[in-house]
């Protein structure tokens, strides 16, 4: 059956995807002549206070499949971005860290993309950027509880 009353231009889910992929092409675009992407960011952010996680942990902090995780994770060691070390508990595993490289870009990538987030948030007051804040949460929230 048809349903012509369906206007996903006026629900939130799509206007939080394109927000997000907005987001994502700015941000890859701007990340570019660093050697970074935005997909790599959950690993950055996992690793950086010089973590060493395994790939399962690291699939499991970004919410990725194992399989999408290796493959970004070759991609990074291919960069230079990240570094294998065998994981002393587990002989069948390895401790995945940033490289001394990753870590010297990081600083440029913190502010490249605290810069795509005031872009997002001109015009808006502190006041609004909490409400916006605290309602994201909210929603990530309650998509979170719905996977469970």
């Amino acid at each position: 059956m048809h349903d012509d009353a369906w206007n996903p231009m006026a629900t939130p889910g799509h206007h939080i995807s394109r927000a997000a992929r907005s987001m994502a092409r700015l941000g890859d675009a701007r990340l570019k002549p660093l050697g970074m992407s935005t997909g790599q960011l959950p690993v950055l952010v996992a690793l950086k206070d010089g973590a060493k996680l395994s790939q399962r942990e690291l699939a499991r902090w970004a919410k990725v499949e194992q399989p999408t995780m290796a493959q970004m994770l070759t991609r990074m060691e291919r960069d230079g971005l990240i570094q294998r070390e065998p994981d002393p508990e587990d002989g069948r595993s390895s401790l995945i860290s940033l490289t001394e490289a990753a870590r010297v870009r990081q600083g440029a990538a913190r502010q490249v993309l605290a810069a795509g987030n005031a872009a997002a948030v001109r015009g808006f007051t502190a006041d609004e950027v909490e409400t916006l804040l605290s309602l994201l949460k909210r929603v990530i929230d309650n998509i979170d509880a719905e996977e469970a």
